[in-house]
């Protein structure tokens, strides 16, 4: 369980990190532009929160797949295919991740009293200066929170994973695919350690989280 379990922290981590690259300005410019397919992006973002596991893995597999547009461009480039490969598994974790991110910075963006960007912009400051050093900074907590959740959300990520990544011992498979794997083997002690140890990172999550909040930190 030890291998499952380096390699879901590894997807996890990597996956976070991109869906904050992509969720906080997403989430900025949902929260502060006004434009035409706005609502449309919107919905896409948030889908992977509603949509079932195997409907968005399809859905993924046609995207990522050797005849899906991410797939013919990664092997026109050379790349070798996405699907069943340690990549695609942190694709799923970062779609799975993207909409607690975004959806965290969104509400922290909107508490941002927008009186002090407009005063920034007076005085000629850049979007990109008043961002990090007047919005971000006003809304680090919430944003945090999302990234968080994201994470453990990400770690313990299994259907869309299971079908474009693939169930590859050694290769692919993570902590909630072992388990898996275990309790349809009957060996149920393997299936508890699995299930132990992402409970308690999510729980420790949770916990740091709910103390930064009682602290005044996030």
């Amino acid at each position: 369980m030890i291998g499952p379990l380096w390699l879901s922290t590894w997807v996890a981590l990597v996956a976070t990190a991109l869906a904050t690259l992509v969720g906080v300005p997403c989430a900025w410019v949902l929260t502060r532009r006004q434009f035409i397919g706005r609502n449309v992006l919107s919905v896409l973002v948030l889908l992977p929160l509603v949509l079932p596991p195997t409907v968005l893995g399809y859905y993924l597999l046609l995207l990522i797949g050797r005849q899906g547009p991410v797939g013919q461009l990664t092997e026109a480039l050379g790349l070798g295919r996405l699907v069943f490969t340690p990549a695609a598994a942190v694709f799923a974790a970062f779609v799975a991740a993207l909409p607690f991110v975004v959806r965290a910075a969104q509400a922290g963006f909107e508490q941002v009293d927008a009186v002090y960007e407009e005063a920034a912009r007076t005085l000629g400051r850049s979007e990109r200066a008043i961002f990090f050093t007047i919005t971000l900074p006003l809304a680090w907590r919430t944003v945090l929170a999302g990234i968080a959740l994201g994470f453990a959300r990400a770690i313990g990520e299994f259907g869309a994973t299971l079908m474009i990544a693939g169930n590859i011992p050694g290769h692919t498979q993570t902590a909630s695919l072992a388990i898996y794997d275990a309790v349809q083997g009957f060996r149920y002690d393997l299936a508890w350690q699995g299930s132990l140890a992402l409970s308690m990172v999510a729980g420790v999550v949770l916990w740091l989280m709910t103390r930064s909040r009682v602290r005044g930190t996030w």
